[in-house]
């Protein structure tokens, strides 16, 4: 339990259980601020990653929402605390326009110069210049190895992968700069409050910007027609961005099959399928 956040006292805290490695918590602090903490003594490197990612992104003016980092350190994230509200469309609509912004403020190269961390797994943030290349050595080749040798994927499984990995060139479309992306934008990490949407939990590095967008695809968005509408009217998506899809979700498949085991086997098998490998 926490007893002071930047010097300030805690007045209270509840559990409000545990995700991964850490346990969660809202509290309050003595001069009124409510507050989120996660706490892993174990995993003080990946919190203060997500930190830095949250900084990051929220450097860019008008570019999407993100809490304030009210402390960090010792295994310990504290955010400020975000009352939710219903999702709706103005609100999906701005988000959209502020993911924009945020891709096109851009990164020095693919990876990012701090070390990577997807929930408990780590990434290799290793700089590169030629995404195809980068994605496939950086992204997805290192969870194969992973999932092949808990035993969550066959042999057969990862030759199927490997094909993808032999046409990504073909696969990956026209070559774009590295955007400044949140590289964990599923609908989880959105949270709707009043005054619109607030983005958490990134594992935000120099990548690609269909990346996220796909993200959003794989378990579904509030309003996201709304959303990807309004984005492409800040930055209009290359020529095929939808064909596209099921390879940058490649990368969040095996990490679930990583995190969670054969239970994602099936979904990624069949994104390898819908992209020419049999």
């Amino acid at each position: 339990m926490l007893t002071e956040v930047a010097g300030v006292e805690v007045r209270s805290q509840t559990a409000l259980g545990s995700s991964h490695a850490w346990t969660l918590h809202r509290g309050e602090l003595a001069d009124g601020q409510g507050f989120f903490a996660k706490i892993a003594p174990g995993h003080s490197e990946a919190l203060d990653v997500e930190a830095t990612g949250l900084h990051w992104l929220g450097e860019v003016p008008n570019g999407v929402p993100v809490p304030e980092v009210l402390a960090t350190g010792a295994g310990t994230l504290v955010l400020e605390w975000i009352p939710e509200a219903r999702p709706s469309a103005d609100a999906a609509e701005e988000l959209g326009r502020r993911l924009a912004r945020t891709h096109l403020a851009g990164a020095e190269s693919f990876g990012a110069p701090w070390p990577g961390w997807l929930a408990t797994l780590p990434l290799d943030n290793t700089a590169g210049d030629h995404w195809p290349t980068w994605f496939a050595e950086h992204r997805l080749r290192p969870y194969l190895r992973r999932a092949r040798d808990a035993g969550s994927l066959h042999a057969q499984d990862v030759a199927t992968v490997e094909k993808v990995l032999g046409r990504i060139e073909h696969l990956a479309g026209p070559a774009e700069p590295p955007a400044r992306i949140h590289g964990d934008l599923w609908a989880g990490n959105i949270l709707w409050s009043r005054s619109g949407a607030v983005v958490i939990d990134p594992a935000a590095h120099g990548g690609h910007r269909e990346s996220d967008l796909a993200m959003l695809h794989l378990f579904g968005a509030p309003h996201l027609d709304r959303l990807v509408h309004a984005y492409t009217e800040i930055a209009p998506l290359a020529e095929g961005w939808r064909d596209r899809i099921a390879l940058h979700q490649l990368h969040p498949l095996l990490a679930h099959v990583c995190l969670f085991g054969t239970s994602y086997r099936a979904q990624l098998l069949q994104a390898c399928t819908g992209l020419g490998a049999r």
